[in-house]
């Protein structure tokens, strides 16, 4: 029983001390009880609908939980990562707890597809850019799709042409603009390493082989790391989208009430400023219009002193009043210090003359 191998389940922490976050499938050292060996871990975890959700990196200040390959260990057992055998940094890397042995876990991660329609008909539409055969339409014939514009769909059959096309059918008539998705989770698979250090039982000067990390392999062959070109950024050019005028049938218009008929009649333009008609005042409307602008002017120098005199006596009854909450806070405090005196005065006579009558 103890030589036999399997997936083992485990919950694990990213050790505070280490510098960087741990990657899954980077190789790990274990020691678990008097094993120590070498396997890549997968890091997950758990939803609340119990699906084993695959993360790239483990988290910061939190646990979570690793599956990988090797020997069958008692749950409850307790476990040290190491990442490098290097003595100037903090080696233990990890620390964690064993959770199930011979485990069958199915991680799994996000996959989004996306693809345009070639030919639409009604609610059916061919869409391409999706797959790239008949057999990974198969996989997910039945499954739900949507367009970006919220219109649900599915998948229903692979075309005849083998290059990914399909037939979907929608709840509406899509675009030819129209970009379709599909959300789906597939399985991450385990890689089965199982590398055991020997170095304590190898002869003097030979050390133990163990399998570097990508990063360093990558380091020593001064490799940089690989650029994908679809994982790029780019800038988001968006076309403004011109949609045809409304038209209303004839037969449509006539049978409408009036107030729901559409009303086509073009907009007027407004008359510019050099345009407009001049208006030359009368010497009566002049001096009219001088006595309500001299009237108006008197208006808004008084409202203007009016607030500036309250602004003022605000200001002045805000000082005058954190005055006084500070004399009467100072107050409170010596009538209370004068109390505390009393109080404790009282309670040494009190313990004196307890105290008194015990020795009597």
């Amino acid at each position: 029983g103890e030589e036999r191998l399997g997936v083992v389940s485990a919950r694990v922490k990213k050790h505070r001390w280490h510098k960087k976050v741990l990657k899954s499938t980077d190789p790990l050292v274990f020691s678990i009880g008097w094993r120590r060996f070498q396997s890549l871990p997968l890091y997950y975890t758990k939803d609340p609908n119990l699906r084993l959700r695959y993360l790239k990196y483990t988290p910061e200040h939190m646990h979570c939980h690793a599956a990988f390959y090797g020997p069958i260990t008692p749950p409850n057992t307790g476990i040290l990562c190491f990442q490098t055998d290097a003595r100037k940094t903090f080696r233990i890397s990890a620390t964690g707890v064993v959770l199930e042995l011979d485990a069958t876990v199915k991680i799994v991660k996000k996959l989004k597809l996306v693809g345009e329609p070639s030919q639409i008909f009604k609610n059916t539409c061919f869409i391409k850019g999706m797959f790239n055969s008949s057999l990974e339409v198969a996989k997910f014939e039945g499954a739900s799709i949507r367009t970006v514009s919220g219109v649900r769909g599915q998948i229903k059959k692979a075309s005849k042409s083998d290059d990914g096309s399909f037939r979907a059918t929608f709840e509406d008539k899509l675009l030819r603009s129209d970009l379709v998705f599909l959300k789906a989770w597939v399985p991450v698979p385990l890689p089965t390493l199982y590398n055991p250090v020997t170095s304590l039982l190898a002869p003097q000067g030979r050390g133990w082989l163990r399998m570097r990390t990508a990063a360093e392999t990558r380091a020593e062959l001064g490799v940089a790391p690989p650029v994908q070109a679809d994982s790029l950024y780019k800038p988001v050019e968006r076309v403004t989208r011109r949609f045809n005028k409304l038209s209303v049938p004839k037969a449509l218009q006539a049978a409408l009430p009036f107030k729901t008929k559409p009303k086509l009649d073009p907009q007027q333009p407004k008359p510019k400023k050099k345009n407009r008609r001049v208006v030359i005042a009368e010497p009566e409307e002049r001096a009219a219009n001088k006595l309500m602008h001299q009237l108006h002017t008197m208006y808004k120098e008084k409202e203007r002193k009016r607030k500036q005199s309250n602004e003022t006596r605000r200001a002045a009854n805000a000082k005058k009043r954190a005055r006084e909450e500070e004399e009467k806070s100072e107050a409170t405090k010596r009538v209370r210090k004068k109390r505390y005196v009393k109080q404790g005065l009282a309670e040494k006579r009190s313990s004196k003359a307890s105290s008194g009558e015990d020795m009597r």
